[in-house]
This record gives structure tokens, sequence and C-alpha cells, in this order.
């Protein structure tokens, strides 16, 4: 029986102890196979982009509900990356016969027997990271218990993923980011003041940004200190 608020434990329980991104994307793909009503889970990063790319997938039918939606270009997860909100579909077979999603919606009930499926944004602010996929066999809603588990493991998710993406450890390649913790400081307490946010929400923004650019963390904390780049509501 699933645990109302299980996964978003089970995902706080893990601290920092995974510091692979992979590793991560397995844990809370798995957590939310043990705690929700569903049968399989997939998180795909960049969703919405070329880069984009499949984590993990716990079966078979999950990573082929994957591959559909980018081969085809269309379906929950690909609504779900382009417009920052989940879409929950109760009954896929319903939606097969609406004009939605034409091509995916058939392929799905002829080549996976999948009857409900839910894609999570695992986003934070603007900054649109990938999405969690789950799938269940039989047609159906998520519990309202179940689903605020769903949204809250995948809150967690993204911030987590986004911190190893932007932080990754003296003991990763990209640990030159960190050389210069000085830098770090200096560029966090100028988004403070020019955010007025306080420093936990401005370090997050810089991660962010490094994120969505491509970019390691010290880089953008230099152009900062620099006055190159200077955060805004819209950066």
């Amino acid at each position: 029986m699933a645990d109302p608020g299980g996964v978003t434990a089970a995902l706080l329980a893990l601290g920092h102890d995974v510091r692979d991104d992979r590793a991560l994307a397995e844990q809370i793909c798995l957590a939310c196979v043990a705690g929700l009503d569903i049968d399989g889970a997939a998180i795909s990063m960049h969703t919405a982009s070329p880069l984009r790319e499949t984590l993990w997938a716990t079966d078979a039918t999950a990573e082929l509900l994957e591959e559909l939606q980018f081969t085809l270009g269309e379906g929950a997860c690909m609504d779900a990356a382009r417009s920052g909100r989940p879409v929950l579909i109760s009954d896929i077979a319903d939606v097969a016969q609406t004009s939605r999603w034409p091509v995916y919606a058939e392929a799905v009930v002829e080549q996976t027997g999948v009857g409900a499926v839910f894609a999570l944004p695992l986003q934070w602010a603007t900054i649109n990271l990938g999405v969690l996929d789950l799938h269940r066999k039989a047609p159906g809603h998520l519990t309202s218990a179940g689903l605020s588990d769903a949204l809250g493991a995948a809150d967690v998710g993204a911030l987590m993923l986004l911190g190893l993406r932007t932080d990754p450890g003296e003991d990763r390649v990209w640990d030159r980011s960190w050389g210069d913790r000085v830098e770090i400081h200096q560029a966090t307490g100028m988004v403070v003041a020019q955010m007025d946010v306080n420093a936990t929400d401005a370090f997050a923004r810089l991660r962010a940004y490094a994120f969505a650019e491509h970019r390691l963390l010290g880089d953008v904390a230099r152009d900062v200190v620099a006055r190159r780049l200077r955060f805004t509501e819209d950066t």
C-alpha cells in the first residue's frame, strides 16, 4: 500500500549521500514506484531541447514511453516540459480518440498496454530541468494524497538534481568550478542585493542560471563579480 508523503520523505532522507545524477534519478524513480499507486517511472532531462537524455527508467515500458514521445514529438512529457505544468492523463485510451496527441496516444495503447500517464516537470522557478514521468497499467486518477506526494517528490528531486549538476563536489571533474569559493560567496552577496532575496535563494538562482546556460557555477560567479552579468527577475 502506498504511504502518503512517503516518496518525499524517502528522498529527503537521502541527504547528500547520492553524488551521481543517474543514481539519484534511479532513487527518485524507485521511490515513486514503491510509494505511489503506479507501475513505472522515468526521468528525462532537458526534455524540450535536442540535448534530451533519459537518466533512468524503471522498466522496458517506461523506457519505451520515453522513446515514443521523443520520436513522435508529442505526449504528456513533451507538454509538461513546454508548459512547466503537470500533465495528468487518467485514461490514455480516451485521449487516443481525440486530436490532442493523435499518433502518440494510439501508439501507447497499441504498444505498451499503459492505461494512465502522469508527467511532472522537474522545475525550480522558471528553470525546467526535465520531467518525471509516471505510468500505470490500469486507468484511473492518482489520489489527492498521492498526487501531492508526487508533486513534492518532483520538487525535491529537481533541487537535488540541480545541486548535483552545478555543485559536483571535490571528487567530480567539475571541481574547478569551486576553485575560488570567495568569488561564489561574493556573487551570492551581489545577487542578494540585486534581487532583494535571501542568500539561500540567491545561491539557488546562481545554480539555476548555470544549469540553464550549461556553464560552470564558478564561471557564472566570476561574471557576476566582474559585473558582466546582473540578475533580474527575467534572468
